[in-house]
Formats: C-alpha cells, structure tokens, sequence
C-alpha cells in the first residue's frame, strides 16, 4: 500500500471518527438543546472566526510548509522557525486594537439583521486567533511528517468538548450564554495543547538572525493570506452572510444541510495532510514523473472514497432527514448542489498542493481573490432571491469554476492532468449503484434502513473495485484489511 494511502487512511479513520462526533453534535444535540436563533449565532460565530483565520495566520502554514526543506541545518533552521511563531503577530496585534477601538462599529454592522449578534465580536476575534495559532503549530508536527495527533486535536477533540458542553446545557448545568464563553476556552486549549505537542517534536530554540531568504517568505506569507482569505471565504462565508439578510435560525438550516455534504471532503482533507509536504519534496526534486503519478493516484483514490460517500448520502437522505426536527428537513436541493462540489474538488487531487507549492503560486492566489469577490457577488444576488437554495447555488458555482480554472491551469504549465480511463469507470459505476439503489427502500426505523442500504451498497461497491481492479491503492488498501482479518480468524 502506497505510503499516501496508508498515512491518509490513518488520517481519514479519525477524522470520519471527529465527523461522527460532529454529527452528533451538529444533527441531534444542538438542535435540540440549544434554540434555532443560538444554534445559528454559533455557526455565524465560528463562520466569521474561519474566514479571519488566515488573515491571522500570515500564511505562515503553508510557507511553512514550502520553505521547511530548505532549511536542515539547525541554525537556518531556529532562524526560520522563530520567524514563523512570530510573524503573525504583525496582523494579530493591529487587528486586535481594531477590534478594541471599533468594537461598537463592528457589532453594529453584523447585527443589522440579527441583533444577536452585536455582542460577540471578541467572540470571534479570539477564536480565530486560537484557530489561526493552532494550524501554524499542527503545520510544525506536518512538516515532521506527524499529522495524526494534530488531525485528531481539530477533528476529534474539539468535538468531543462541544458534546460534553451541550449536554451540561441539557443538565441546566451552564446557561447558553456560558456555552459560548466556553467554546472560546476550548479553541484556546486545543491551540496550547498542539503548540506543547509540536515543541515536543522540535523545540523552539530563538533565533533572531532572519533567513537569507526573509523577504521572499514574508512577501509569499502576504500573497497567501490572500489564497487562504479566498479559500475561507468559497467555504465559510455563505452562512456569515445569510445573517445578514435573513433570519439567523436559516443559518442553523444551512448548516445542517452543508455539513451532511461536507462528510465527502472529509477524505480530501486526510490526504492533503501527507500529500502537501510530498508535493512540495517532489516539486524540490523537479520531478514531473513523480508529480504525475501522484496527481492521478490522489484524484482517483479521493474521487473512488468521494463518489462512494455522496451516493450513500443521496441515496440514504430521505431517511437521515426523518431523524431530524421539522424545521431542519428542507435542506434536499442544498445537500445535493454542495455534495457535487465537493466530488469536483475531491477529482482534484492534490492539485492545490501543486500549485501552492510551485512557482505558479501566486496565479493561484489571483485566481483565489477574485473567486472570492464572485463569490460574495453571487451571495449578494442569489441569498436574497432564492433563501437558503441561492446560497449553496452560490458555492457550487464559485466552486465549479475555481476548480475548473485550476485544472486547466495545471495541464497547461504541468503537462499533467488527474483525469484517467479509470476515472470514467468509477463515474460508470457510480451512476449503475445509484440507479439501482434508488428504488430500493426499506420499511423499518431509519437508523436500520440507513444501515442495510449502505452495507449493500458498499458491499457491490467494494466488489466491484476489488474484481475489476480499477485502482491499484485501493486494492492494496481492500487486500490489507481483509489479510488483517484473514489473520484475526
């Protein structure tokens, strides 16, 4: 089994462990325990808080990521290293005396809908902080090639701490208003914890004596915060901007519906943690050879897990939305839009991780920032005339046309693209499941009708991969398990 492969599967089992806590949380406890109206000043809260992130962050993880390799011998190194804990601090530090003077101002504008939401400005200020903090830390432990224990703090931990917040609510043991104020505790406590966790693998030892190189880092950090700005906002700033046109409980709606679909980026996001820093070692190297063969195993492995998890969504959505409140059912057409969008960017691979670390880069962010102004245009137009459906019509088009761009971008200056025969068989056999599994329905509880269709439809799913052996890291994977349970017998 090929080392992406395998590291990613480490990776995806506790992020779909985190996704399952998740769902707990986001489908039964909060909307029951907390109100429509709180349960969507949560999501607007932590909306906000991702897109400041990388604004935040200075870019430092991904040019952590680009620039570590170059710098082995130790004393570069503590230069460098001392550079990228400090560098944020450059925008941290005015941004949160802008927060402090125009505190008033600010909760005004996110409130002109909503009033709710004027008092939580530091709120959002302070997680994003600690959510900017803990990514340039659990970028420390990728570039040592240790992303298991990062990956469980954001998927895992913090999801943990929510369920156990939410059912102190419950027990009348903290108010809401004191759910709140500890959500910012839990950010800044997974933040201290990864930051011990990533000393521990290389301590931090201050070195004032800047890098050779400093100013190509900060100027490639400033045109990142720009990317990570853009990519923040194709994905976080669709609910930020519900509340402000309609009712802040749409947002709790939304939400529901986009993180059912969000389920099929979940293997992406495993990937890409090991698939960065090999990208950027094989980009070091110029090997094209190599860089085409992990573009089309990544895109064809992502798309075969992708394609799987979007047709157990589709197929089982009827069901799942029946162990729902009412008033959260009505998320079908947004399910769909965004859960195509994320199979389009699963196709891709490790396509950003081409580009981010290349010296394409930069046509990248430009791409990022003006997607981003499209895809705001498009929310400003489509939120108000459609509700709920206008804002994932919204993200799939911004989406489908980021990605499309960076395709073609790729194949142009690469030579290479993700797109094999085998791609178009698993399309086939996508579409052949759905089609007979459509009408297949069951008469029992839905948790039990969720179950036998999607033992079923993985059963012909797996098989057929396994016979036709349509990808080679697949069917090592599928051989690996079964020899383990071969020798469990």
């Amino acid at each position: 089994m090929g080392i992406v492969l395998k590291q990613s599967l480490n990776n995806t089992l506790i992020t779909y462990g985190g996704f399952a806590i998740g769902a707990l949380n986001l489908l039964f406890l909060y909307t029951r325990f907390l109100s429509d109206e709180y349960f969507g000043l949560v999501n607007v809260i932590l909306s906000a808080s991702a897109v400041l992130m990388p604004i935040l962050a200075f870019g430092i993880p991904n040019t952590m990521i680009k620039y570590y390799s170059g710098f082995q011998e130790l004393k570069s190194r503590d230069g460098f290293m001392t550079l990228m804990v400090l560098l944020p601090l450059v925008l941290i530090l005015p941004i949160g005396i802008l927060s402090y003077l125009a505190n008033e101002t600010i909760g005004d504008f996110l409130s002109k809908e909503n009033p709710i939401v004027k008092g939580y400005v530091w709120h959002i200020f302070i997680i994003g902080l600690a959510m900017a903090y803990f990514e340039v830390f659990y970028a420390w432990a990728k570039v040592q090639m240790k992303s298991v224990f990062g990956n469980f703090m954001k998927e895992v931990f913090s999801r943990i701490v929510v369920t156990i917040l939410l059912l102190m609510v419950y027990w009348d043991l903290i108010s809401v208003l004191s759910f709140l104020n500890a959500l910012v505790g839990m950010y800044i406590l997974r933040t201290l914890i990864m930051q011990v966790y990533a000393l521990r693998l290389l301590n931090l030892k201050l070195d004032f004596n800047l890098p050779g190189n400093t100013r190509e880092i900060i100027n490639y950090s400033a045109l990142i915060i720009l990317g990570g700005s853009a990519a923040i906002v194709l994905l976080e700033v669709d609910k930020v901007m519900i509340n402000q046109f309609i009712e802040i409980k749409n947002v709790a709606y939304y939400s529901v519906a986009g993180y059912i679909a969000t389920v099929i980026a979940v293997p992406a996001r495993s990937m890409h943690n090991i698939t960065y820093p090999l990208t950027a070692e094989i980009l070091h190297r110029k090997d094209v050879k190599a860089l085409k063969t992990l573009y089309q195993k990544s895109s064809l492995t992502l798309f075969i897990v992708s394609g799987l998890i979007f047709i157990l969504i589709i197929l089982n959505l009827n069901d799942l939305y029946n162990l729902l409140p009412t008033s959260y059912r009505g998320g079908y057409v947004i399910v769909f839009i965004i859960g195509i969008a994320k199979v389009y960017d699963a196709l891709l691979g490790n396509n950003n991780a081409i580009m981010y670390n290349s010296e394409f880069y930069r046509a990248l962010l430009l791409m990022g920032v003006v997607l981003a102004i499209l895809t705001i245009l498009l929310n400003l137009w489509l939120i108000p005339k459609y509700g709920l459906d206008g804002a994932a019509i919204a993200s799939f088009l911004a989406f489908f046309i980021y990605n499309t761009v960076k395709l073609i971008f790729v194949k142009m200056k690469f030579g290479i693209q993700p797109i094999t025969k085998e791609t178009f068989k698993v399309i086939f056999l996508l579409l052949l499941i759905t089609t007979i599994f459509y009408f297949v329905s069951f008469p029992f509880h839905p948790i039990i009708n969720i179950g036998i269709k999607s033992i079923l439809i993985v059963f012909c799913y797996v098989l057929v991969l396994y016979k036709f052996r349509i990808s080679e890291d697949v069917l090592g994977a599928i051989s690996f398990y079964l020899s383990k349970l071969g020798r469990k017998k």
